[in-house]
This record gives C-alpha cells, sequence and structure tokens, in this order.
C-alpha cells in the first residue's frame, strides 16, 4: 500500500491502480505485436517458389507487381509504428544478403504469435527476450555446423545458388539466363585479395524494352542509355576512339547575377552573336587538340540557346558526342574507360583521355544506345543489358537480377551453403526442442516455443505450394529425427520430401543466418515495449 498522508490519504498507489496500469502495457505490447503480425500475414503467401505474386497500385496509378517481400513492404502503405519496424527489418535483410526478405518477415511473425501465447501463460517480456537470444544463438550454431564450404572457383556451385534465388521470383523460367549473367559479373568486379569489399554499384544494369528476358547480356564493355548527337550530322560510328568526360558548358560565359542587355543598332547584335561563335569554335579547337574525338557531356550541361551551335561546330569537328550523361554515372564512367572527368576546358589532356577500340550507335528496340568495346585497360566494372516485352517485366527482371547478384556476393563475403526447401528450419527446431529438455523452468519452455515458431517456413511453402501443410510437416519431422537427413526438405516441383541438395536447392549460409538474428532482434525490440508516448 502508498504512504499515508497527514490527513489520512494516500500518496502510493492501489493494488487495484497497479493492476489496470499491468493490464494497460499488456493490451499496448499485445496491439503492437498484433499489428506486426497481420503485416507479416500479409506477404506470407508470397514465400517460396510457388508463392503469389502482388499488385501493387500507387496513388497516380502506377502498378508494380512482384513478390519481392523487401519491395512489397517498402511500398506499401503502413501506419502503425511496430509494423513499421517489419518494414525496417526486411530493408535491414535486404541490406545484409539481398535474399530472404519475405522468409525473414514470416519468421518475425511466428516468433511473436509464440510471443504473445506466452505472455498470456504469464512468463515475463524480460525472460521470453533473454530466453530468445540464447535460442538465437544456439539455432546459428546448428547452421554452421549443417553447411557446406563452397570453393569460390566452382562457377556451378555459384549459378546453382543464384538459381535457387530466382527459383521464387515471377521471372523463375528464365533463370537459366539470370543466373549465369550475376556470377560472371560479380566475379568480374570482385578483388580477389579483399572479396569482402564487393561493391555493385559496379554493376551497371540498364533496362530496355523490345524482346525478351532472353535477350539480357552482359555486355563486354560499356553501355550508355543516351542519345548521340546524330542530328547535328555528327559521327555515329568512331573507331580508335579517344574518350574524354567532360563537367564543363561548351558556351559563352555568363555573370554571376542576372543582368539585361539592351541592343539598339543590329551591327552590336552580330558582333555578339559572332562573340559567342567565336568562342565556342574556340573550346572545340581545344577539345580537338587534346585528341579526343568521342565526347561525353554530363548532363544539364548543354542547356542554353547556343546547344545546337556548340553540338554543329562538334558535327563539324568530326566528334561523336553523347548528352546528357547522368551524374551518377560519371565515376561509374570514370572507373570503365580509365578517364578522368575534366572541369574546364585548359584541363583537358591527353592523359586524361580514356580508350576504345569502337565506340557505335546501336539501335535496342525502340531506342539508341551506345557502346564502346573494346577498352584499354577496363575496369572491374560491368553493365548489364536487361530486356524485357513490358516495362513491368522489366522492372521485375531487375529487382530478381539484383537478388540474385546480392547472393552471390554473399557466398563471396562467407563461403559457406546450405540447402533450403524448408530443411535448416526444420533440422533447427528439431535440435533446440531436444536441447530445451536440457534447460530448466521458463527458460526451457521460451527455447521450445522459438523452436516451433521455426517451422512456420516448412508450412508456408507446403501451403503455398497447394500440399497438405500439416502431413507434409509432420513426414519431415519423421524424417529429420534419424540422423542423416537433415537435407531433406519440401520439393514444390514434385509435391513431395526429397534430398534438397541432390536436387541442387541450396542459399548462402547467410542469409539463413541474416534472417534469424535480424528477426529474432526485432521480436526482442517489440517485446520490451510497454507504452507509446507521443511528442512534440
Amino acid at each position: 500500500m502508498g504512504e499515508k498522508t497527514a490527513n489520512g490519504g494516500s500518496t502510493g498507489t492501489s493494488a487495484g491502480e497497479r493492476y489496470s496500469d499491468n493490464k494497460l502495457k499488456h493490451d499496448i505490447r499485445t496491439s503492437n505485436m498484433n499489428a506486426a503480425k497481420k503485416l507479416a500475414d500479409a506477404i506470407r503467401t508470397s514465400l517460396g517458389p510457388r508463392g503469389m505474386d502482388k499488385m501493387l497500385v500507387s496513388g497516380n496509378n502506377d502498378v508494380t507487381i512482384t513478390n519481392d517481400g523487401a519491395t512489397i513492404l517498402n511500398k506499401m502503405e503502413v501506419s502503425h509504428p511496430a509494423a513499421k519496424m517489419l518494414v525496417e527489418l526486411s530493408k535491414s535483410q535486404d541490406i545484409v544478403a539481398g535474399d530472404g526478405t519475405t522468409s525473414v518477415t514470416v519468421l518475425c511473425g511466428s516468433l511473436l504469435n509464440k510471443c504473445v501465447s506466452l505472455l498470456t501463460r504469464g512468463v515475463h517480456p524480460t525472460v521470453i527476450s533473454d530466453a530468445m537470444g540464447l535460442a538465437c544463438d544456439k539455432a546459428c550454431e546448428i547452421l554452421q555446423e549443417m553447411s557446406i564450404p563452397l570453393d569460390i572457383s566452382d562457377r556451378p556451385a555459384l549459378i546453382k545458388a543464384a538459381t535457387t534465388s530466382l527459383g521464387s521470383k515471377v521471372v523463375a523460367q528464365y533463370s537459366n539466363v539470370l543466373a549465369p549473367i550475376a556470377v560472371d559479373s560479380v566475379l568480374k568486379i570482385m578483388d580477389p585479395e579483399r572479396p569482402e569489399m564487393v561493391d555493385l554499384k559496379d554493376i551497371k544494369i540498364h533496362r530496355k524494352g523490345g524482346g525478351t528476358i532472353d535477350d539480357t547480356e552482359m555486355v563486354p564493355g560499356l553501355v550508355l542509355d543516351s542519345k548521340s548527337s546524330k542530328a547535328a550530322g555528327g559521327p555515329t560510328k568512331v573507331e580508335n576512339a579517344k574518350v574524354a568526360l567532360i563537367q564543363f558548358c561548351i558556351s559563352p560565359p555568363k555573370t554571376d547575377m542576372e543582368n539585361s542587355v539592351v541592343v539598339s543598332d543590329y551591327a552590336q547584335m552580330d558582333r555578339i552573336l559572332k562573340e559567342e561563335r567565336n568562342y565556342i569554335i574556340g573550346l572545340i579547337k581545344k577539345i580537338k587538340a587534346s585528341g579526343c574525338n568521342v565526347l561525353l557531356i554530363q548532363k544539364s550541361i548543354l542547356r542554353d540557346a547556343t546547344t545546337d551551335l556548340a553540338l554543329h561546330y562538334l558535327a563539324k569537328a568530326k566528334i561523336l558526342v553523347v548528352r546528357d550523361v547522368e551524374r551518377d554515372d560519371v565515376e561509374f564512367i570514370s572507373k570503365t574507360l580509365n578517364c578522368q572527368p575534366v572541369a574546364h576546358v585548359d584541363q583537358l589532356t591527353a592523359d586524361k583521355l580514356g580508350h576504345a577500340e569502337l565506340v557505335k550507335e546501336v539501335q535496342c528496340g525502340a531506342d539508341k544506345m551506345v557502346k564502346f568495346t573494346g577498352i584499354k585497360d577496363m575496369g572491374n566494372t560491368v553493365s548489364v543489358l536487361c530486356r524485357g516485352s513490358n516495362k513491368l517485366v522489366i522492372e521485375e527482371a531487375d529487382r530478381s537480377l539484383h537478388d540474385a547478384l546480392c547472393v552471390i556476393r554473399c557466398l563471396v563475403q562467407k563461403r559457406f551453403l546450405i540447402v533450403g526447401g524448408g530443411a535448416p528450419e526444420v533440422e533447427v527446431s528439431q535440435q533446440l526442442g531436444k536441447w530445451a529438455r536440457t534447460l530448466s523452468g521458463m527458460e526451457a519452455v521460451c527455447v521450445k516455443a522459438f523452436a516451433d515458431a521455426m517451422e512456420v517456413i516448412p508450412y508456408t511453402l507446403a501451403e503455398n505450394a497447394g500440399l497438405n501443410p500439416i502431413e507434409i510437416v509432420t513426414e519431415l519431422r519423421n524424417k529429420h529425427a534419424t540422423p542423416g537427413n537433415e537435407n531433406y526438405g519440401i520439393n514444390v516441383r514434385k509435391g513431395t520430401i526429397t534430398d534438397i541438395l541432390a536436387e541442387n536447392v541450396v542459399q548462402p549460409l547467410l542469409v539463413s543466418t541474416s534472417a534469424l538474428s535480424l528477426a529474432t532482434e526485432c521480436v526482442r525490440m517489440i517485446l520490451k515495449i510497454d507504452d507509446i508516448c507521443p511528442v512534440r
């Protein structure tokens, strides 16, 4: 009871008030968990090779069709603060591993479901949180033990991992085209001395309509999604190209402040125009003197009334011009062509130029692209031309190819493979269940709940494949109860349980361990929240 005041009142809280306060905190915690669970359930149907796709429609009627968990959650309109944590969870998984974004969300929802049951039974949130942390560490150890070491020079094994990643995508039927491209691209940009420093920004994916995904290719050189100056009469093909990348204006100088010039005589107007023309010709002569015959101009440089005049004189100088190079592409182009961006014409010298055997404008669907081949001293960069019949297909192919690239990057950084098909989750569930029996008290109950939550992955895979989930998961448990059967999982194509390793369904160990760690971390954070306080 509270302390008595001088007039007989009480300064403390009564038992009833404490009960009410605890009930309120329990309700807030349960509300948070239920909100997060509902979001996890919303994308659960998109898990696995037989998962369904989602059509995402924005306010301005832009349509996206995908089954990528990170894309779905990122584009969904989520208002509940706890549900937003799952959106951030999928983003974290996408950054760390690039794949398993749906799995991590579904796993988090299952763990939260078990936490609600434990809270209802009176287990304290801190006890649950600590036990979940212990169970997660043990689960990661089990996954490490059942993993298979990988030799990075084993290209077929890498292709199998990329194919598994693409198997659950809308464009799964084209995995025989996209998987080798993903593997070869990452191996090309990889520094053998620092494999952990793989930067996917060194792989430039260009999306072009027309054709099919079968036409997607890795270009041996550089491709620029820009039109050349053919309209100005300039060349569209240059052999023995010397390429300059400029970031200055080919136009007369302007004052720093706004001004107006009043011309009262036509002779004065002619003089102004002549001076402008001579200035532009002087710039182009300096560019030509450097030996440049291919000029790349950063976007927004040629943006005034003298643009056509500058292009005209560049065409007369037989210089192929590529305009509107994006600022974000400058570093990639510089690294690929081994040239330096130049900010002033006086700094444009022969040693700043890149060299290529052939630069040619080519037709690509309805558009034109400029292709650079035979690049001398080419940097560790890759250009990929992604094709498709329409915008929705191309965008999904781009997202799928990015996931495959991330999977190969994971394998380069942590060279261990693990089987798919729900086999690791069932094996972890079985071994955690056995370990829980060696513990005592509430810790044992919480670890057992964690073990049961792991079965949501095989259960969902079976459900999405149109199989009987209870029958399949029970059969899987029986298989994994026998030593030596840890690689048995759900073969969704055959609709039965087989040795998944023999079916070549493999994925990086990092995808599974990252999903487990991130999901557990998110659950523990939600568990510790007992109130929502508005702030100014």
